[in-house]
């Protein structure tokens, strides 16, 4: 099995704050961020970044869809780290300072994908497909955060 990596990064004006502020209400404004390839968004614990833990179905592709069980840690500051209890996949996502007044938010996920010929598939397309998932996720939050 090789791992798979899957990134993408933009940047908003926004104070960092603001921005990681958003993306760890997951009671409230991370819902409202999700494209449709999300479905079945529940908060079972917390709801405020550490100690978080949320549910969601991401349909990445027609035939494939991931149950998700993330649990939501902030390791060090500007960083959220979702660790999905049903799966290897971890995503983390950095928000640094870009300039006066605007963020450089980073969604980086990683996972052990499948071995012989799938997996070379998946290692080639996977990326690009969760890549077009995050850049909507990530247009949405800049028009949440760019108000």
């Amino acid at each position: 099995m090789a791992q798979v990596e899957a990134t993408t990064e933009r940047v908003v004006t926004a104070k960092p704050d603001d921005v990681f502020d958003a993306l760890a209400d997951y009671n409230g404004t991370r819902q409202k961020l999700l494209p449709e390839h999300f479905s079945e968004y529940e908060v079972q614990e917390g709801g405020d970044g550490e100690g978080t833990v949320v549910h969601w179905k991401l349909q990445a592709t027609s035939k494939r869809v991931r149950d998700c069980l993330l649990d939501v840690s902030e390791p060090t500051e500007g960083e959220l780290v979702e660790k999905d209890r049903n799966s290897s996949m971890v995503t983390t996502w950095r928000v640094t300072p870009a300039g006066e007044g605007k963020s450089r938010v980073v969604v980086s996920t990683v996972w052990n994908g499948a071995g012989g010929i799938g997996g070379f598939f998946e290692k080639t397309f996977a990326p690009k497909g969760l890549g077009r998932i995050y850049d909507a996720l990530l247009a949405n939050l800049a028009t949440e955060v760019e108000k």
